[in-house]
């Protein structure tokens, strides 16, 4: 089942349970200063979520651009990306948990309406319960409708129970993973929480219960009315239906990967290109601080980079549905051209004798592409050499680009 075909068969499932299509967000917020880039399906509903009445109901389903960095150190491994799709439904304030679970587990193992995984290789954690919320034997009882009781295991909060930041809507969650290898079993909740850190099992659903409020990071009370917050980033659930263990061989990928060697290089370039259609360009703050330094990671995992972009750009999965700039190789040509012009320069000093901080200090490079081009780098006499560079200054440790 290819990338089109996932979307397709996605939305048309919802909108025959009676949800309406929106169409995506862009991945700069609208209103919204607390981030940079549009993190979850969510995001743009919070108002909804919160209580306001949307326009076209409440129950909506769409496909949302989205763009997480924190996990930034782990594009390369089997399942994270920075930019991605997420598929997403929502209740606002009608259907709950019982119709949230059956459809979710519908269409992940519907071999008619669905996507038709084996459910025998899928698992499920719910939440265990802390002093913000109960253990949620609600939905522990709804998820023995179809899995074995051993499937289901009870999660704390840090894996089951999801929020945007400090302030707004929140709640526990439910999450369906599988197994990947085709080869896992029955397991025990340690074994299961190995296979997972393995990444032997991937997650492909989640349903969040969102009927809590968060106000300076604690729970505070209710919100005035139940919401289901479903996901499902389309690179994993790809990668499940593609029988991949990793998600650069899906067909959302391939043609990346066709092109270049670097897992990395593939990731960032794509995140770029998109971010770029949106609006944003290179520079030393916020966003085009964030894109200056996704291009230049790409550049040192990557040098040939226009191979990458046309591979973005003319993607079969994209074509018809997202629309990108015109002038994006331009701004990337210039942007890589600067960096390339600093980079040279300070390797040239280093190469000297020039202790490598001075390629932070004086070219603008942050620790993580020092490592990558300085080889037996001291990395704990760098991050002392910061210290008293900061003492110095007196600025945050943002270790923005200067360059």
């Amino acid at each position: 089942m290819q990338s089109r075909e996932i979307r397709e068969k996605f939305l048309k499932f919802f909108e025959e349970r009676g949800h309406t299509k929106i169409p995506s967000a862009s991945l700069i917020p609208e209103g919204d200063k607390s981030v940079l880039f549009t993190t979850a399906g969510m995001q743009p509903l919070v108002p909804y979520l919160m209580g306001n009445e949307h326009p076209q109901g409440k129950r909506l389903v769409n496909i949302q651009k989205c763009v997480r960095t924190q996990d930034i150190e782990e594009v390369g491994d089997n399942t994270h990306d920075t930019f991605f799709e997420m598929l997403g439904n929502w209740s606002l304030g009608d259907y709950f948990k019982e119709e949230a679970i059956k459809w979710s587990f519908e269409l992940l193992t519907s071999k008619e309406e669905g996507f038709g995984l084996d459910p025998k290789r899928l698992y499920i954690t719910v939440f265990e319960g802390d002093e913000n919320a109960p253990r949620d034997e609600e939905a522990f009882e709804i998820w023995k409708k179809y899995m074995p009781e051993n499937r289901i295991y009870f999660m704390g909060a840090k894996s089951n129970w999801w929020s945007m930041g400090e302030d707004g809507p929140c709640g526990p969650d439910t999450e369906m993973f599988y197994d990947v290898t085709g080869k896992l079993g029955d397991m025990t909740k340690e074994e299961y929480m190995v296979a997972d850190e393995r990444q032997e099992v991937v997650e492909v659903w989640n349903d969040v219960f969102m009927e809590y409020l968060k106000k300076g990071g604690k729970v505070v009370g209710k919100l005035s009315q139940k919401n289901v917050d479903t996901g499902a980033g389309l690179e994993r659930l790809t990668m499940a239906l593609q029988g991949k263990n990793n998600i650069f061989e899906t067909d959302l990928f391939a043609p990346l990967m066709g092109v270049t060697s670097s897992r990395i290089a593939a990731d960032h370039i794509r995140t770029s290109v998109f971010m770029i259609a949106d609006g944003v360009t290179p520079s030393n703050t916020d966003r085009g601080y964030i894109l200056r330094r996704l291009l230049r990671r790409a550049y040192v995992s990557d040098k040939n980079i226009d191979p990458i972009v046309d591979a973005v750009i003319n993607h079969p999965s994209y074509q018809g549905l997202y629309t990108f700039a015109p002038n994006t190789k331009e701004i990337i040509h210039d942007e890589l051209a600067k960096f390339e012009k600093a980079l040279s320069a300070g390797l040239k000093q280093v190469e000297k004798g020039a202790d490598p901080f001075t390629l932070f200090t004086s070219y603008g490079l942050p620790l993580e592409i020092i490592k990558e081009v300085v080889p037996n780098l001291d990395e704990e006499k760098f991050k002392e050499e910061m210290k008293k560079h900061q003492e110095l200054s007196r600025q945050s440790s943002s270790q923005k680009f200067s360059n």
